[in-house]
């Protein structure tokens, strides 16, 4: 399918939904997307998520936090693609 053939099928399958709920969730879950795409992941993130970040950030200035490579590929290295 092309850009146009798919914008009008999206556009056919929300012209049916008649749940409000879902409609919501379907906008905001494009909107989050969007706000991904267009490099706005800061606006998609909950005041929770931001707050965890904003720690790890400051905790990670601190080089007694930090681990050596060696240290973090032992870690997990049963993960890794050898």
């Amino acid at each position: 399918m092309d850009n146009i053939e798919l914008k009008a099928n999206l556009h056919l399958f929300i012209d049916k939904l008649e749940n409000n709920s879902l409609l919501n969730e379907y906008y905001n879950e494009l909107k989050r997307i969007l706000n991904i795409s267009q490099g706005k992941i800061w606006d998609s993130l909950s005041d929770e998520q931001k707050k965890e970040l904003l720690i790890s950030i400051e905790e990670s200035e601190d080089e007694d936090n930090l681990l050596d490579n060696e240290t973090v590929m032992g870690k997990y290295k049963k993960w890794l693609k050898k």
